[in-house]
């Protein structure tokens, strides 16, 4: 009976041992990136974000010291930010993903702001319409551009790979969570909560949705 309890001790703890293995941590960047071009540099804040998980860094994030917002009158969007606006600079320090499970290449990229258009494609994509669209940073050299949503997109390919623009999705934070912090939402996805100014939301920087 012992070395049965033993054995069956020995299971369960190798269980919690792997659970935890699959979590991601939030850890507070003191700095910029040293590759980070001067115009990015003084448009970011000098905190960031790490987060880590299974395989070591996921990615790291700096968001732009100003992201002006409003309430928006539509329920499907969060928040009332200008398409095309610097929601911040993103690096994957090895090969990364966004929700659509398309592989991003290593480096640095830009986020910025755009709503998807209610035309029947993106229809159960997420419960909201705000997103956060990827461009490679040498493509997209001005903090204080506002591109229009095409423009956006055919951007966001360049980091993609694709037609299809490379996109996090943004949305209120959690119930419970602070800035800054990291939480797991339903069973694959997890939502980093930040701070910029007045304006607090959350990125999802890790999970797959279909669509």
């Amino acid at each position: 009976m012992l070395t049965r309890l033993l054995v069956l001790s020995g299971i369960s703890f190798l269980a919690l041992t792997s659970a935890s293995a699959q979590d991601y941590k939030y850890e507070a960047l003191a700095a910029a990136p040293a590759a980070l071009p001067a115009a990015y540099a003084s448009a970011v804040q000098t905190q960031g974000a790490r987060v880590s998980g299974p395989g070591g860094v996921w990615c790291e994030i700096w968001l732009a010291k100003s992201i002006p917002a409003a309430k928006s009158t539509d329920p499907s969007i969060s928040y009332g930010i200008a398409q095309g606006t610097l929601i911040g600079v993103l690096n994957f320090p090895g090969k990364g993903s966004d929700r659509r499970g398309q592989v991003i290449q290593p480096g640095l990229y830009t986020l910025r702001y755009s709503d998807f258009p209610v035309d029947g494609n993106h229809s159960g994509v997420a419960p909201q319409r705000d997103f956060a669209l990827l461009t490679p940073i040498a493509a997209d050299p001005d903090p204080a551009a506002k591109p229009a949503f095409d423009q956006l997109v055919q951007w966001s390919g360049k980091a993609s790979g694709g037609p299809h623009p490379a996109i996090l999705s943004i949305e209120t934070p959690p119930q419970g969570a602070a800035a800054p912090s990291i939480v797991k939402e339903g069973e694959s996805d997890w939502t980093l909560t930040l701070k910029s100014g007045d304006l607090t939301f959350s990125i999802i920087v890790v999970g797959k949705v279909e669509g």
